[in-house]
């Protein structure tokens, strides 16, 4: 007598409705696909969001970098100034300074055309000097030279007959500048040319006898 096996007469069970696994199966794939579809546009939100938040930031750092380098120019434009100023004080104060020694300086040179400046009084002097040249004190003014209203102070008035122009012919106190700066015009006597003189050029060749006149017979 053979013994049967259990389980291979036995059939599987279906359910009422007629359905089986499979299809749920199928269900569970389209879900699958749909789940990595949903996390890609996710992740494309995310994307946007980061680079519109890069945008911004970087339209930050444009705008505080702008800010930046007008605060620099602003703070160079001020040390400018403030240099300026401290230079035309430092200008300023020098002037005033050697502007009260101008007329001590104006008695050595008097000294020194009379032969007054000897000894220790020499000495002192030119130390004196020696000070107001380190100061930056320049003396201008010479006979001779054209005169300049701007640098010149005319307090004596002539003509001349060997004068072409407005000539100083007499320097009665020298000019004193400090770089560009005049601190004291110099005062000077001046000679104009003679009203209606010819001018020497002309007058010289009115006077100069030419070839033709060397060279012609004399008919007396």
């Amino acid at each position: 007598m053979s013994e049967e096996t259990p389980g291979f007469d036995e059939k599987p069970e279906v359910p009422a409705d007629g359905t089986t696994d499979e299809p749920k199966a199928a269900d569970s794939s389209k879900e699958g696909e749909a789940a990595p579809a949903g996390d890609a546009a996710e992740a494309i939100g995310q994307e946007t969001a980061l680079l519109a938040q890069l945008d911004q930031a970087r339209t930050a750092l444009s705008e505080r970098t702008a800010d930046l380098q007008r605060l620099q120019a602003e703070y160079q434009n001020y040390r400018r100034r403030v240099e300026r100023d401290r230079i035309t004080v430092k200008e300023i104060a020098v002037a005033s300074l050697l502007s009260e020694l101008l007329p001590t300086l104006d008695d050595i040179g008097r000294a020194r055309e009379h032969g007054e400046l000897v000894g220790g009084f020499k000495s002192v002097a030119e130390s004196l000097e020696t000070v107001a040249a380190k100061m930056g004190l320049q003396q201008f003014g010479k006979e001779g030279e054209p005169f300049d209203p701007t640098i010149h102070e005319a307090l004596m008035h002539s003509y001349a007959p060997d004068v072409t122009e407005t000539t100083c012919v007499a320097i009665l106190q020298p000019g004193y500048r400090i770089g560009e700066r005049t601190i004291r015009p110099a005062r000077v006597a001046v000679a104009e040319p003679q009203p209606g003189a010819a001018p020497k050029s002309e007058s010289a060749e009115g006077e100069a006898p030419s070839d033709k006149d060397a060279d012609a017979p004399d008919k007396g």
